[in-house]
């Protein structure tokens, strides 16, 4: 089928390489040229806009990084909202539930469809076309767009109240980031005891303690001290807060939460937006005095 899609970054070019190389037409937009020219080199044709990109297709797909980027993008100047050809814009972004009922909001008014189909995995999902998509929007617009979605992931149907597929996804992304700041502590503290941080990672994956963060982030990326998982601590936080604001709009109760929630604010002070999100662990370290992994595989003593 013919797809726009637009932002070609970590998440967005994997994806739309994915789509090129299942044989869909793809027409591409990014800021980065360099971005562009790849994907043209493999088949692609370059866009000038989104504008340009919805004037040339019927299905626009964007891969964005902030709230901002997703409003400018589809509704601001420029943007998919004043194409002539569009009929449906498919946000693999996160960007909250709120800010995706206000997106289809405004592309109603110009008879787009909003399709809401944010997507959790990582880079590494991406790259490999296992990422869970989860879309909510009109059920009839959701089939025609699935057999793209199938190209980058496992696809599940939310529902067709907007934003439904963005409050799933920040429920999984909370889940990711408790995950990953709870393993920190439990395995600071078992370095801080004098255990082995390897031995402890391979006792939690046999147990019950086993999580995405000792299966996955720990061996690869904090042991090894790459700190290289591909996902940012500023998108960890952005997803942290978003859910924090979801919670709160339902009246719900955030004991545990909002202590992740402060927790991330650490880290994204200490190490940065721009950090790999993996890095949560060091402020922790820091505030033990101890060093997890490593060379050695051990413990360095601060």
């Amino acid at each position: 089928m013919e797809i726009g899609f637009i932002g070609l970054g970590k998440m967005g070019f994997p994806m739309a390489r994915r789509l090129i190389e299942a044989k869909h037409q793809l027409t591409v937009f990014d800021t980065r040229q360099e971005a562009i020219g790849k994907l043209v080199a493999l088949g692609a044709q370059a866009a000038s806009s989104p504008k340009d990109i919805a004037d040339r297709c019927e299905t626009v797909l964007a891969s964005l990084p902030s709230l901002q980027a997703s409003l400018d993008v589809a509704t601001g100047a420029g943007g998919v909202i004043e194409g002539k050809r569009v009929k449906r814009f498919v946000d693999l972004s996160t960007v909250g539930s709120q800010m995706a009922a206000k997106i289809h909001g405004l592309l109603a008014k110009k008879d787009i469809v909003q399709i809401d189909s944010p997507v959790s995995g990582g880079v590494g999902g991406a790259e490999k076309g296992t990422l869970a998509v989860m879309v909510s929007g009109p059920r009839t617009d959701y089939e025609l767009t699935k057999p793209a979605l199938d190209v980058i992931g496992k696809v599940f149907f939310i529902g067709e109240k907007p934003g439904s597929a963005q409050t799933m996804k920040l429920a999984n992304n909370f889940l990711s980031a408790t995950a990953m700041v709870a393993t920190s502590e439990a395995v600071v503290m078992g370095v801080k005891a004098g255990l082995d941080p390897a031995v402890m990672i391979d006792v939690i994956n046999a147990g019950s303690g086993l999580n995405t963060a000792s299966r996955d982030k720990f061996p690869r990326s904090v042991l090894p001290r790459s700190f290289d998982f591909g996902f940012a601590t500023g998108l960890m936080v952005k997803d942290v807060r978003l859910a924090l604001e979801e919670m709160k709009s339902l009246g719900l109760s955030m004991e545990v939460a909002e202590a992740v929630g402060r927790l991330w604010e650490v880290i994204i002070r200490d190490e940065g937006a721009e950090s790999d999100f993996t890095a949560a662990i060091k402020p922790i370290e820091k505030a033990a005095g101890v060093v997890v992994g490593g060379a050695r595989g051990g413990v360095a003593a601060k």
